[in-house]
């Protein structure tokens, strides 16, 4: 990721993103991208290494968890959803069974499980 994204940022952009869902409205682009990668960043703080690639376009995507570091091409052990999923994921409002199951995730690799470093923030 290219900066870091401060506590008070990120908490600012996931309330506005929350309140805005609350509302039954969509909530502003620069809100859901600072949230998506604010949660990242807590993501590679929490389990950093190289092994897993979670993605989550167009905002983000970060290499996490301890293991055999992936240069090129494409990664073996993806995890790709899109900002609402990861939101709702790294915040503990979703399960990860539950939006596997519904489709939400596409996970790819014997390491793309990583349900086991969610939910983030309560």
């Amino acid at each position: 990721m290219p900066r870091s994204i401060s506590t008070a940022d990120g908490r600012d952009a996931l309330g506005a993103v929350r309140a805005a869902s609350d509302s039954g409205s969509a909530p502003a682009r620069a809100d859901l991208a600072t949230a998506v990668r604010y949660l990242l960043q807590l993501l590679v703080e929490k389990a950093p290494g190289h092994s897993v690639e979670v993605r989550v376009p167009p905002f983000g995507a970060v290499q996490v968890v301890e293991g055999p570091r992936h240069t090129r091409g494409t990664p073996p052990n993806v995890v790709e959803m899109d900002a609402q999923t990861w939101i709702a994921l790294a915040t503990g409002t979703q399960e990860w069974s539950d939006a596997a199951a519904a489709g939400l995730i596409s996970a790819s690799g014997v390491r793309a499980d990583v349900s086991d470093l969610l939910p983030l923030r309560p």
